[in-house]
């Protein structure tokens, strides 16, 4: 059954919700974003939260010493990297000692990596992240792509590395995907919101049974 993360949480209500919906794992943004949240914040949040439920902190051209901190701080149990300097930043946390404990590492790709002959050879780590590219802006976009254009490196990577989607998905469209690309995970945050920040708790119901149901 596909992997649900629900990002872009700011407040233990919608986290709660999310959980009970059956999500996987919830995101915790450090970047600048209307979803922005504080480590101390985040705490509170996930310490209330069961221990099977991942926290993962999302970050954008972070140095690892920094990530280190906001992960302790926060209670996170992995980290989702976009930025420019993935590779060096990855190395450094996996070197780091005295960590609070292993943390997940997932980098993140636009679409247009999945078309590069090397992309098979680049990945380091158990799970990796496709979303929509747009100029200029780092971070999710909250913008779809076309799914057919990445089925088939996608069915490729699959064998090497557990791919997660992400990208203008909705409760609408998720099955859509999932049925289309067969990935490992699926991610999701304005496509579940009622304003920036703030989850709109039935949606997030409907999306976690979208996505979970598509592949019975």
């Amino acid at each position: 059954m596909v992997w649900v993360k629900i990002c872009g949480m700011t407040n233990l209500e919608d986290a709660q919700a999310a959980v009970d919906a059956g999500a996987d794992a919830l995101g915790f943004v450090f970047a600048v974003s209307p979803r922005h949240v504080a480590p101390a914040v985040a705490r509170e949040i996930t310490r209330a939260l069961p221990d099977g439920i991942e926290k993962v902190g999302v970050f954008v051209n972070e140095s690892a010493v920094r990530i280190r901190e906001v992960a302790e701080e926060a209670g996170l149990t992995g980290v989702q990297l976009h930025g420019d300097e993935i590779l060096d930043v990855a190395a450094k946390l996996a070197a780091e000692p005295g960590s609070p404990g292993k943390l997940r590492v997932i980098p993140v790709y636009p679409i247009r990596h999945l078309l590069k002959e090397d992309v098979l050879v680049n990945f380091w780590t158990d799970r990796v992240l496709f979303d929509t590219a747009v100029e200029g802006k780092q971070g999710g976009t909250g913008q779809t792509w076309d799914w057919k254009l990445g089925k088939a490196a996608i069915e490729l990577l699959q064998g090497h590395v557990r791919v997660i989607v992400a990208g203008g998905l909705t409760p609408v469209n998720v099955a859509d995907a999932v049925r289309t690309l067969h990935p490992w995970g699926v991610d999701v945050s304005s496509g579940v919101e009622r304003e920036p920040g703030k989850k709109d708790h039935e949606k997030v119901r409907a999306f976690v049974k979208a996505a979970k149901g598509a592949d019975l």
